[in-house]
């Protein structure tokens, strides 16, 4: 089998599987209980919440527990439309990101809110000097995604805080960690974020556990109520295995970090310049190979529906997307390969490989090898 879905998720290590399977079966009291069990529990979390905020530079009363990326995305969104609603009721956001954070904001706008949506470049890069331009003395948050999901941009976080802040210092800005947290340097403090998503299922971690970093002092309302967990902000009994599984994901793949982004670039150029080489009809979608993560790649096949060829590979066992995995199932064209200005041809035509550590350049000439066959054919047939 070759996996090349990881944006979509990836296998847990053998470690996470131990550490859950531990907090399972042994370790396994409530850890708001007084009891010793419940106790040794807490213990667990809150160095898990160190190890968190270590690979942000965070402090770990700034980590939050939740679900996930999701749920993270829209407490940014909603827990700010609470707190600061007062201050304003605009907000700023980008035409290609994820839709934790884009169907939150539509909601918002249902309910009275100004929402303002950035456009993007034919690599799918904001406008800094539009970003400016659109912030006001009502803005009470910008969010961007950091690494997109679908084509790989990297939108320069440090550079769209201090352009927000230069504005309107006021304005908080959000950051969705959720294809970059532990693939990507993250700094909170010098990037300017107050807020950042993450998600564990994407490096290696559990799935249903996830962070959210929130700066001290800010007004954020929580939007889960009941027993007070997690210092009052995000109710619901702590997730204990899934968070000490994350934190044993985490440590690793901040360890292996630099290491694995060598790793990952050479088997996605391989793919990539061989696809270009040996492909006709084929483009790359968002940045250059060099300058988009190294985790993803976005290739139009034209002449091709991307569906088709999905399942085409997966006769022969490569698993690949056509898009995010989020939206994959629904109809209609992806909303990020249109706020490129892609024709329809290319759209429909594009599929996307994504990456982990442990790929192998044997994988991607494996891939290479049966892509070439698979194309050919269908674009004989489809005709």
């Amino acid at each position: 089998m070759i996996y090349f879905d990881n944006a979509a998720t990836t296998r847990a290590l053998d470690e996470v599987s131990e550490k859950v399977e531990h907090m399972l079966l042994d370790n396994y009291g409530n850890p708001s209980s007084v009891s010793m069990m419940g106790v040794n529990a807490e213990r667990e979390i809150i160095e898990a919440r160190k190890v968190m905020a270590a690979a942000i530079n965070a402090e770990p009363d700034e980590i939050y527990y939740t679900s996930g990326g999701t749920e993270s995305d829209n407490w940014a969104v909603f827990g700010t439309a609470m707190g600061y609603i007062r201050s304003g009721k605009h907000m700023i956001t980008t035409a290609i990101e994820h839709p934790a954070v884009t169907m939150p904001m539509m909601r918002l706008k249902e309910l009275g809110w100004d929402i303002t949506i950035l456009g993007v470049d034919d690599k799918g890069y904001i406008n800094i000097d539009e970003l400016k331009a659109a912030v006001r003395e009502d803005t009470v948050l910008v969010s961007t995604i950091l690494i997109n999901n679908e084509i790989g941009t990297i939108q320069n976080a440090a550079e769209i805080s201090k352009a927000v802040k230069s504005v309107n210092p006021h304005t908080l800005y959000h950051v969705d960690a959720v294809q970059a947290f532990g693939k990507y340097p993250i700094n909170v403090k010098k990037m300017g974020i107050d807020m950042l998503s993450m998600s564990g299922h994407k490096i290696h971690g559990p799935k249903g556990i996830g962070i959210f970093y929130m700066k001290k002092g800010l007004k954020v309302k929580p939007f889960i109520y009941g027993g007070g967990h997690e210092r009052g902000m995000r109710s619901g009994t702590e997730n204990t295995p899934s968070i000490v599984g994350l934190a044993e994901a985490v440590k690793i793949g901040i360890e292996e970090q630099e290491k694995a982004k060598e790793n990952v670039m050479a088997v996605k150029k391989r793919l990539a310049e061989g696809i270009l080489a040996e492909i006709p009809k084929t483009h790359i979608n968002g940045p250059s190979i060099d300058e988009a993560s190294p985790y993803v790649l976005n290739v139009s096949f034209n002449g091709v529906r991307s569906e088709v060829l999905l399942h085409a590979l997966e006769e022969k066992q490569i698993y690949v997307s056509a898009g995010s995995a989020c939206n994959s199932k629904k109809k209609g064209a992806s909303s990020v390969l249109t706020a490129l200005g892609l024709s329809d041809v290319r759209i429909e035509g594009a599929i996307r490989f994504s990456f982990c550590r442990y790929n192998t350049v044997a994988e991607a000439d494996e891939c290479l090898k049966v892509l070439k066959e698979k194309v050919a054919f269908l674009r004989k047939y489809m005709r």
